[in-house]
């Protein structure tokens, strides 16, 4: 059985077990989140597919910890006006693992 959830602007297929690194949610490690926003559900019995929501399919999940992705430099600079730039940046985001798909 594995479903489609969008959260944070992107969409995972996901199934009961699996490890996701997700844009930063607001919950406490440790705790568990729910997302609603399920595009497609696929089960023994078929599939199911939303528009755009299945209606009274849901996704649990726990959350295993926050943290910070690796850091990108940006850099800018415009040639023959001594203008340069130089910034860092590093991407927070949620572990979360699969626990429940309903629907």
């Amino acid at each position: 059985m594995y479903a489609v959830i969008e959260t944070g602007g992107k969409q995972y297929r996901v199934e009961e077990g699996d490890i996701l690194s997700i844009e930063k949610l607001a919950a406490e490690e440790g705790g568990n989140v729910s997302f609603d926003k399920v595009l497609l559900v696929s089960s023994e019995s078929g599939i199911k597919v939303g528009k755009p929501y299945v209606e009274g399919a849901s996704v649990e999940a726990e959350v295993l910890f926050h943290g910070k992705g690796k850091k990108i430099i940006v850099f800018k600079y415009k040639p023959k006006k001594n203008y340069h730039k130089k910034q860092g940046h590093r991407q927070p985001f949620t572990k979360v693992k699969i626990t429940k798909i309903t629907g």
